[in-house]
């Protein structure tokens, strides 16, 4: 019977958290297309096909729906990096990096509306912004400038400013991603081809890590 009785608890929750991915899915992708304030909870119910109030259960409201989007997407991005860091250590500073630069894009690639989101969150000051800035973008980009300057001491990454330098990689692969539709019609380049991000990602590496690494 306790058997019995555990598969129909697990039920509801399962539909639950279908229910919530759902949410947050058409949450990005709204938010995306219409920046916070051109979006609507009942549009984002709508997409998901599931019930308004839904989303006052799972998420409280609008503001929490947007941070839990947001938090959503980085964590695979966050998850995947920590991976690189863990079999990149103690190798080759180039190698490492260039394995961070592939994961960008192919991420990039899953969720080009995060580079959107970011791109309309900039427009103008929130406490959004600022919230995105001191738990997501800020840290990385830390992280990224502290490994870029390692490169540079090494001739392997052009001087300059370590974090313009970051951005500009950031850059050309958010913004490239994010034009897909339009690159795809104007161009017939396909980034839903893997062999296309890979191109891209090998391009981003060797403009901006022209150098090697002396082993010596």
């Amino acid at each position: 019977m306790s058997g019995t009785h555990e598969r129909i608890k697990r039920k509801p929750q399962q539909r639950s958290l279908r229910t919530k991915q759902k949410l947050l899915d058409a949450a990005l992708e709204a938010f995306s297309e219409n920046g916070y304030k051109g979006s609507s909870t009942r549009d984002v119910a709508a997409r998901a096909g599931v019930h308004h109030p839904l989303i006052t259960y799972h998420f409280s409201n609008k503001d929490r729906l947007w941070r839990c989007t947001v938090k959503y997407v980085f964590a695979e991005l966050l998850e995947e990096l920590q991976k690189v860091e863990e079999t990149f250590a103690g190798e080759c500073p180039k190698a490492r990096f260039s394995a961070i630069i592939r994961i960008y894009v192919h991420h990039a690639a899953r969720f080009p509306a995060l580079h959107k989101i970011v791109l309309q969150e900039s427009s103008y000051h929130s406490a959004r912004l600022e919230w995105l800035s001191e738990n997501f973008l800020g840290p990385l980009a830390d992280a990224a400038s502290g490994y870029i300057v390692d490169l540079q001491e090494k001739g392997v990454a052009p001087a300059g400013d370590p974090l313009i330098l970051y951005n500009l990689i950031r850059a050309s692969s958010g913004t490239v991603i994010a034009l897909a539709l339009e690159l795809k019609n104007t161009s017939g380049i396909d980034f839903d081809n893997p062999e296309k991000l890979d191109e891209l990602a090998e391009m981003i590496i060797r403009i901006f890590l022209p150098g090697n690494v002396d082993e010596n």
